[in-house]
Order: structure tokens, then C-alpha cells, then sequence
């Protein structure tokens, strides 16, 4: 994976879905429920979450993440023929309850330690980063939980972007933004923020504007990169 450098920064500004917290941890901890075609509805489930937050910003109609949320999953019950309202609230609550990655918490803590401000900037609703942050023990190495419903438009509107930087009152080039996202990594580039592009499962480099200034595989990788270690 090529690595470079992040120099200067005076913040870390984190993604939470994909990035911090594993989406198909939801339906993973349900599987034996969901049944044979888990996967296939997981993977569903989240394409379909992510084309419904471009699809409402292009189209100026915006509900919060919650509501994206449940939308995506309800399509992806209907393709995969699962009609169980129960087991729909069920993984709906399971989303609320999303596993960290491994790494997290020790990297967060070393950022803390090492004196450099976090923040998360989600499409998450308040009370969605709210419950996943409880739920996996971070909010003591979080600084600032930023959520999208402050600009009423999903990522990667360039309105998101600056609700980081504005309210850390911090310039775009002296923050470092990971996300494992590649459209994300590509917008938060385009708008001018030092970008580690977390490319868990190695895909190719997408063709948009914007390009990271590392890509890295884990969180891991991101101490090594911003200096750290």
C-alpha cells in the first residue's frame, strides 16, 4: 500500500461508516436471522444507502441519515425477498450498535495523547454517530461529533467539508482527513483538506477530482504518515 506524508496538520478529522465503524458488522451480527442471502443484503444495503445521499442532494429533497438508512435497507429486503418488519427493525437497531474497526481506539488514543484534536464528519444523524460512538467506548478520544443535518446536504458537497474546518477553526490544509471511502477521500481532497484515503479492501483509484495525499490500508498506517511513529 503507498504511504506518504501529511505534514503540518493541527487536527484529525475522521469519517465514522467504513472508516471508523464496520457497516457490515449490522447484518453480520444477524446473520444466522437474516438468512442464505446475508451478505448479498448487506452489500446491497449499503450501495443503496450511499446512491440515496447523492441521489437527494442532486435532487434538493434532504432527510437525514436515519431515514437514508432504513429507505436502503427496506430496497434491499425487497431484492433479496426478506419481508420481515421485525428482523427490518431489528438490523435497523443493530446499525446504531456498529463494531469499531480493531485499530481505533488505540489509534484515537495515541492521536489524544499526542495532543492533535479528533472529530468525526458524518451523513450520520446526531443521534446515529451519537449511539455508534457510546456504543464502542470512544467518546473520551472524540472531540467534536460533526454531522452533516448542520448544512442539510450529504457528502461530498463541499458544505460538509467546511463545517470541519469552520468549527475547529482550523485551515482545510492543516487537517488531516481519513475515510475509507474513495468518493469521500476524493471530495475532501477537492476541497483542500491533507486526505489518507483507508483503502481496506484495495480497490482501484477512483477517476474524480481530487487526490488523497496517502493510502493507507488500516488506521494503523495513519501514524506513520502523519509522523507519529
Amino acid at each position: 500500500m503507498s504511504e506518504c506524508s501529511i505534514n503540518g496538520i493541527e487536527a484529525c478529522v475522521f469519517d465514522a461508516y467504513g472508516t471508523l465503524f464496520d457497516v457490515h458488522s449490522a447484518v453480520g451480527n444477524l446473520s444466522d436471522e437474516v438468512g442464505p442471502r446475508h451478505a448479498e443484503l448487506s452489500m446491497l444495503w449499503r450501495t443503496k444507502q450511499l446512491e440515496y445521499t447523492w441521489l437527494r442532494s442532486l435532487m434538493r429533497s434532504h432527510c437525514d441519515f436515519w431515514q437514508v438508512t432504513s429507505d436502503a435497507l427496506q430496497y434491499a429486503m425487497d431484492a433479496t425477498n426478506i419481508n420481515d418488519k421485525a428482523l427490518h427493525e431489528k438490523l435497523m437497531q443493530a446499525y446504531l450498535k456498529l463494531d469499531a474497526f480493531a485499530e481505533v481506539p488505540a489509534v484515537l488514543n495515541l492521536l489524544k495523547k499526542a495532543g492533535i484534536p479528533t472529530a468525526i464528519l458524518t451523513n450520520g444523524s446526531p443521534m446515529m454517530i451519537e449511539a455508534a460512538v457510546d456504543s464502542a467506548g470512544l467518546n473520551d478520544v472524540i472531540s467534536h461529533q460533526l454531522s452533516v443535518e448542520s448544512v442539510g446536504i450529504f457528502k461530498p458537497d463541499p458544505q460538509v467539508y467546511k463545517l470541519a474546518s469552520d468549527t475547529l477553526g482550523i485551515a482545510p490544509e492543516k487537517i488531516s482527513f481519513q475515510s475509507s471511502n474513495a468518493w469521500d477521500a476524493a471530495g475532501a481532497a477537492h476541497f483542500g483538506f491533507q486526505v489518507a484515503w483507508v483503502n481496506r479492501y484495495s480497490q482501484p483509484v477512483e477517476r474524480l477530482p481530487g487526490t488523497p495525499s496517502a493510502v493507507i490500508s488500516d488506521l494503523d498506517g495513519l501514524l506513520g504518515v502523519i509522523g507519529l511513529c
